[in-house]
């Protein structure tokens, strides 16, 4: 499925109608990847997708730390959003140091992995692949898959 978004409120709009159909996996984590260029929004979107579960903390880039890790006061269907920036990283083996494979075995745990492509190597099949392209007119394709 492919939405395209021309504002940035509609951007917004597409990640929270998202956040509400995600449901959780019948075994381990639910595991949702973002790709896309610098600057194609990916951050952009799991914050839009926090907010819709009403996580009231800053969320922004884990670049630099590569994962945090956010509470979810409702835990319906989610008990935590895991948000995890892979651009750093070489490969798949940098993961361990991170508890991947312990996050993917709970159920509780959403994931949102952006720049899979530098991990791919240590993925399982993700629940959701989310693509974000920019045009030149500022508007966005989201493709999901």
């Amino acid at each position: 499925m492919e939405k395209t978004v021309r504002t940035l409120t509609e951007f917004e709009e597409e990640a929270a109608r998202f956040a509400m159909s995600l449901s959780k996996c019948t075994a381990g984590a639910t595991l949702v990847t973002l790709s896309g260029e610098l600057g194609a929004g990916k951050t952009a979107f799991v914050k839009a997708v926090a907010r819709a579960w009403g996580i009231r903390e800053i969320v922004n880039s884990p670049t630099f730390v590569l994962e945090k890790v956010y509470l979810l006061n409702n835990g319906e269907p989610f008990e935590r959003l895991v948000h995890i920036d892979a651009y750093r990283l070489e490969s798949g083996e940098s993961m361990k140091a991170l508890g991947f494979d312990a996050l993917m075995q709970d159920r509780g745990n959403v994931i949102m992995l952006e720049w899979p492509e530098r991990v791919q190597d240590s993925l399982q099949e993700p629940t959701i692949r989310i693509s974000i392209e920019t045009h030149p007119d500022d508007s966005r394709t989201i493709s999901y898959g």
